[in-house]
């Protein structure tokens, strides 16, 4: 991998990893075009740069979830209908449906070779995206959203382990459909891209200690991670702004017409 594939595939990452367009769908189709093979080193690199990206852009609600988790654990576990509290709560219970992406490793590692499947798997993105532009939404936050809520957006989260279904998108939307504030909504979806990401290295680690680090030079890891942070960044702060107007349909029409080519390109 060179320099500039370094920076480039960062750039992407950082960017689709919260537009609701599959960062993992984008990270296949671009090494397909470039004709790199898989590189799991380079994607924890990225990854764990978009990381960073949120840590950074939602500092005190961070801060927050720290002082809550503290305060559950010091009383008991008891919420006391403190919003703080129950967000944590709701942020674990979304989290949870991951321990079966556990078992669907093998499965969702096969599907990452195939550009066929992530040009389906966009469609289905976009479909999601334009349903809940046009009627999700509701006025649910910490304070009254349920756990079957934050369970259901955790469900959604898991599809999104397969390429092509995005993250931010599936969490985001999922989020609309139970009626959740659609600034609460996006804040959630990034909230819990945390431990989803974190742990996704944890789980990687081993298989990248197995097959060892070899990477011939260190400087395209290294723009990479900087490309994604920053990109990651602006991507927040991008999504932040259109989901206050209503416009995801354009992401919408962005993943079909992607996932329409992808598939074109490769029945032909």
């Amino acid at each position: 991998m060179t320099l500039i594939q370094g920076i480039i595939l960062g750039i992407v990452q950082g960017f689709t990893e919260f537009l609701p367009v599959s960062s993992s769908g984008h990270l296949t189709l671009m090494s397909a075009l470039m004709e790199l093979p898989s590189d799991l080193l380079f994607t924890i690199v990225v990854h764990l740069g978009t990381l960073l990206a949120v840590f950074i852009a939602f500092w005190e609600d961070v801060v927050m979830l720290i002082q809550g988790a503290l305060g559950l654990v010091l009383d008991g576990f008891k919420t006391r209908d403190i919003p703080k509290r129950r967000l944590v709560l709701l942020l674990l219970v979304a989290t949870l449906p991951l321990v079966i992406g556990a078992l669907l490793n093998d499965t969702v590692e096969a599907m990452f070779d195939s550009p066929l499947f992530v040009g389906c798997a966009l469609l289905v993105t976009a479909c999601v995206l334009f349903v809940a532009d046009r009627h999700g939404g509701g006025h649910k936050t910490a304070a009254n959203a349920s756990f079957k809520d934050a369970a259901i957006v955790g469900l959604a989260q898991l599809c999104a382990l397969f390429p092509g279904i995005s993250r931010s998108g599936s969490t985001m939307c999922a989020g609309l459909f139970v009626g959740l504030d659609r600034d609460f909504a996006v804040r959630f979806a990034f909230l819990l891209s945390i431990p989803a990401v974190a742990g996704s290295f944890v789980f990687k680690l081993p298989d990248l200690l197995e097959t060892g680090i070899m990477a011939a030079s260190a400087a395209p890891y290294v723009a990479g991670f900087i490309a994604a942070l920053i990109s990651g960044w602006l991507a927040i702060k991008l999504v932040n702004l259109l989901v206050k107007r209503n416009s995801f349909r354009y992401f919408s029409y962005y993943c079909a017409i992607i996932g329409a080519v992808t598939i074109i390109l490769n029945l032909i």
